[in-house]
């Protein structure tokens, strides 16, 4: 499982390079196995630490810690999503589920945060479910009265108050909804990875070839060398597939945004000076956009099925320009050449927007899938599954395992045809907000 990452990240670019960054390049062996270096590997990694002191722990990811979706992601700390689909009161109980499932989300990265004292841009300002189009009112109203039956706080938005907001008279409807919280996502794991305890081993750019279990061990072969475990934790998110974990319950999509450099103070002037915001599309299609501390702007308006190893750099500068057509289209004053980083990143999707957590068997156990609400769904996902395969119990696991499970999805080539139809059909519906 190779993955070739684009260097284009303006999060990553923001960070410090890395120094004394260790390759797997024999054999070893350990009490615990993590594979991936994300959110979650980190979290569980960390948990792991605490609770088992005396035990050696490897946490291994096939590239830089921290640098895959975790850092590549718009980071939104998410209360509540749109697009999950609710209409009945059968429905509304789920749609709680999952609320309550990112409010714990959120409590584990407040807690992560203060008990190391990171600095990651933590903005709590909320979040804006916004559309250009005034037919969406219909799809804001019903939501924003799903949002009061649960108790959530959020207010409707005409064009005259979202262009005061926002700098933009693009969007004509929006409902903002107080509990979403805006982060810098690369600050937040690069703190994760500098606070991994001393029992930690971490190995990176060492891919996982392949994996099996033999009288109760596991093996695993990664590109040069091998690891004996009892226990592994697979937190690889968008490549569990890829590793033969729940193959029929989950499949990535990639993502492309883009980031443009700090606006000047005449530019910043120019959209009236507004603060740090973000947008999510009410169309599932539609652009993610934000205006960061530092006044840039954030564009995230591509979602496929693509090649989740790698992207080329002809193809991402094809979807640059699809993310300079949306920025201009909102702020058609600002010049032509205003980007100044472009990334790719992948995405892990179950059918019915539900996530993995679960023990496999004795030896293996897995926490993934979060459809987009990584950072704070993934940091506590991360910690649970290690309180999970420690044999503990807690609250939060109570609350996880409530939740409805992923559904069956079929085999290829059917599921790569359906979600591609799925895609075109929804980025039709979304085509005045890309």
């Amino acid at each position: 499982m190779e993955v070739i990452n684009d260097n284009g990240c303006g999060w990553v670019k923001d960070l410090n390079s890395r120094t004394n960054i260790k390759m797997l390049q024999s054999k070893d062996d350990c009490e615990w196995l993590i594979i991936g270096a994300g959110y979650t590997g980190l979290s569980a990694a960390r948990k792991l630490g605490l609770l088992n002191s005396n035990q050696k722990i490897i946490l291994v990811d096939a590239q830089l810690a921290g640098e895959g979706a975790s850092s590549r992601n718009s980071g939104y700390l998410v209360d509540t999503t749109l697009n999950d689909g609710f209409t009945s009161n059968k429905e509304l109980e789920n749609y709680k589920k999952k609320a309550n499932i990112y409010n714990l989300g959120i409590e584990a990265v407040k807690k992560f945060i203060k008990e190391y004292q990171v600095d990651c841009d933590w903005n709590e300002c909320g979040k804006y479910f916004a559309s250009s189009n005034y037919k969406d009112k219909k799809i804001l109203e019903s939501f924003s009265e799903t949002l009061s039956k649960l108790g959530y706080e959020n207010n409707l938005l005409d064009n005259n108050k979202l262009t005061k907001k926002l700098g933009t008279n693009f969007y004509n409807i929006a409902l903002h909804t107080k509990g979403g919280i805006l982060i810098h996502p690369g600050k937040l794991v690069r703190a994760m990875v500098e606070t991994l305890p001393k029992n930690v081993h971490l190995y990176e750019n060492s891919p996982l070839i392949e994996w099996k279990i033999i009288n109760n061990k596991v093996i695993c072969h990664f590109k040069n060398g091998i690891i004996n475990t009892k226990k592994v934790i697979f937190a690889t998110n968008g490549f569990l597939k890829s590793l033969g974990i729940k193959i029929n319950y989950n499949f990535p999509l990639t993502l492309t945004a883009s980031m443009t450099r700090p606006l000047s103070d005449k530019e910043f002037s120019s959209i009236g000076k507004p603060k740090e915001w973000g947008v999510l599309p009410v169309r599932p299609m539609g652009a993610t956009i934000r205006m960061t501390k530092d006044k840039r702007i954030l564009i995230r308006n591509t979602a496929e099925v693509h090649n989740p190893f790698v992207m080329s750099k002809s193809d991402l500068d094809k979807r640059s320009i699809k993310q300079k057509i949306g920025i201009k289209k909102r702020f058609p004053q600002l010049p032509d050449n205003i980007i100044e980083s472009t990334w790719s990143g992948i995405v892990s999707r179950t059918r019915n927007s539900s996530q993995i957590f679960e023990k496999i068997n004795r030896n293996i156990y897995v926490a993934g899938c979060y459809n987009g609400s990584g950072i704070g769904v993934g940091t506590l996902f991360g910690e649970q599954i290690a309180i999970k395969a420690s044999n503990n119990h807690s609250k939060e696991i109570e609350t996880i395992e409530k939740r409805d499970k992923p559904n069956w999805l079929p085999p290829q080539p059917f599921l790569d045809i359906g979600v591609r139809s799925r895609l075109i059909y929804e980025r039709m519906k979304a085509k005045s907000e890309i």
